[in-house]
């Protein structure tokens, strides 16, 4: 049998790697799952799911007729290993990955 290494390696981006160690598949830090794309920031909502949180992120739309902004959300499903520990209401960045459920298609990468 052959030991899985849990030792953290680069994912590309530049983040702080976990300094806990987890033996999650899906952890871009100690898993084999690749991150590519869109790096989003944003506040946890919600962690009632198991391993998976709920990002919500804020941003201003310009409406050009009326010349001004409206303030818009959106909520991204984020796989979170185990590695992050993370609560309600952190900042948090997520990024990109390959889709691992119907909903899932980001991971967390970072803490902020």
């Amino acid at each position: 049998m052959t030991e899985k290494s849990t030792k953290s390696h680069n994912i590309g981006l530049n983040v702080t790697a976990a300094q806990k160690e987890c033996i999650d598949k899906n952890c871009p830090f100690h898993g084999t799952l690749p991150v590519r794309g869109h790096i989003i920031t944003g506040v946890v909502a919600s962690k009632k799911m198991q391993h998976s949180i709920v990002v919500k992120r804020e941003y201003m739309h310009l409406i050009p007729k009326y010349d001004r902004y409206e303030r818009r959300t959106s909520m991204y499903s984020a796989h979170c290993p185990p590695c992050l520990e993370v609560a309600v209401g952190d900042k948090i960045r997520i990024a990109e990955c390959r889709p691992l459920s119907k909903t899932i298609s980001f991971v967390a990468i970072e803490k902020i």
